[in-house]
């Protein structure tokens, strides 16, 4: 299908662009949610009439999520989870936990403004990116830990899985004989017993 975008679309196009999509990919996302047009000769017609309203439109939203931008740029959310010894967590962090985070921390954000690569399953700091607008994006820091003091050491760029491992773990060993028979240290202190009461 081919449409008239209204919005710059990440990897399609800009404003006005004409692009051939999948049919379900305009039906179902970009024509319900305002981001395109059919192109088809009337709507080619109402687009070039209120382009420059659009393109203005735009640039006021883009304006108003760049000021927005300094208030999320950078930031850095805790996320207290639980987890294995290995560092894998119980669950996932979901894009829910990251903007309830950051709106504690007043930054305004909506779900589907944060963008997840993968999901987060692993103790860690992670760069998640969040898109403002389709013209500005901005990295913040999530960091998922098992204590605040776990966090506040990969705040500070330990690898805190990597520091549990090296620790010396070293506690009670008892000495044993490898060549020894199971229960063999048993019989002979009877033989030595048995021997001393003759």
């Amino acid at each position: 299908m081919d449409i008239i975008l209204l919005e710059r679309v990440e990897k399609l196009g800009n404003i006005g662009d004409v692009v051939s999509v999948k049919d379900g990919f305009a039906r179902n996302y970009l024509l319900p949610n305002k981001k395109a047009l059919r192109a088809n000769e009337k709507n080619k017609q109402v687009f070039e009439a209120n382009r420059a309203k659009i393109e203005a439109d735009n640039a006021e939203r883009r304006s108003s999520a760049e000021a927005q931008s300094g208030n999320v740029e950078g930031k850095q959310v805790v996320l207290i989870r639980a987890s294995s010894n290995s560092g894998q967590l119980y669950g996932s962090v979901s894009v829910r936990d990251i903007v309830d985070a950051l709106n504690e921390q007043g930054a305004g954000v909506a779900k589907n403004m944060i963008v997840l690569e993968r999901p987060i399953k692993t103790i860690g700091v992670f760069d998640v990116r969040v898109n403002l607008h389709p013209e500005v994006a901005v990295t913040v820091k999530v960091n998922v830990a098992r204590s605040a003091d776990e966090a506040d050491l990969q705040s500070q760029g330990v690898d805190v899985m990597a520091a549990m491992f090296e620790q010396d773990v070293s506690g009670f060993t008892e000495a044993y004989d490898p060549n020894a028979e199971p229960g063999e240290i048993a019989i002979e202190e009877a033989e030595v017993e048995g021997e001393e009461e003759a």
